[in-house]
């Protein structure tokens, strides 16, 4: 099994589902994908996200990229 890539990038979708009173089971029947893609996603574990995803995550949950994803230098290994 290949070890996992570190990488600086940090997900906030917890806090902001959170904040907006919403499960992640309904955010992904809101935007369109699978609970577990999105869990993928908000776990830290997707390699890649498609900006058409990140756009409607965005519009359902009425934020800017940003309030989701940040970069932290410090926990790039």
């Amino acid at each position: 099994m290949p070890e996992e890539e570190l990488h600086a990038i940090r997900i906030h979708l917890d806090r902001v589902l959170a904040e907006r009173g919403m499960t992640l089971t309904e955010l992904a029947a809101a935007v369109g994908i699978t609970v577990v893609n999105l869990s993928v996603l908000k776990n830290g574990r997707a390699k890649a996200i498609r900006f058409s995803t990140l756009s409607r995550i965005c519009q359902v949950l009425r934020c800017q990229p940003g309030d989701l994803i940040t970069y932290d230098p410090s926990d790039s290994g």
